[in-house]
């Protein structure tokens, strides 16, 4: 299968209001109600998908695979945050993102992301198979 429409330089964005179920006292990172590093990092791994799955062939989408980001600064309930990725290698099915998240006053995250490129319904077989041998490990 080939993906030449997926070349560096794509880029994917997306917003969020902070609210507090983005805080890390409610999802248990942390005491402040600020916006929470797991959430930060999922608007960075939506950026990704954002930036290359609508470009992928039917029966494609991208899985995360790596993460490496530093959370810089708080962002408080009521800003709106957004994360950025733009796509700066594509290895094979293996794509590396630069990814940022900015709330209108600063950066507040950046770092870089993998994705890989996967054939969904084998990847579902695959999640199957093991599903069906925890099962049987008493899992």
């Amino acid at each position: 299968m080939s993906f030449d429409a997926i070349q560096p330089g794509l880029k994917g964005q997306v917003r969020l209001v902070v609210a507090e179920e983005h805080t890390a006292q409610h999802l248990g990172s942390g005491a402040v109600k600020v916006l929470a590093t797991p959430q930060m990092v999922l608007l960075m791994e939506r950026a990704g998908v954002a930036a290359v799955d609508p470009l992928l062939p039917p029966g494609y989408r991208t899985v995360g695979a790596h993460l490496d980001v530093r959370h810089l600064a708080p962002t408080p309930i009521g800003f709106e945050v957004e994360a950025t990725a733009e796509l700066i290698e594509v290895d094979g099915r293996r794509l590396t993102f630069r990814v940022q998240a900015h709330d209108g006053v600063e950066l507040v995250g950046e770092g870089t992301h993998q994705r890989v490129i996967i054939n969904v319904e084998k990847f579902s077989e695959r999640v199957a198979q093991k599903a069906g041998q925890s099962t049987r490990q008493g899992g």
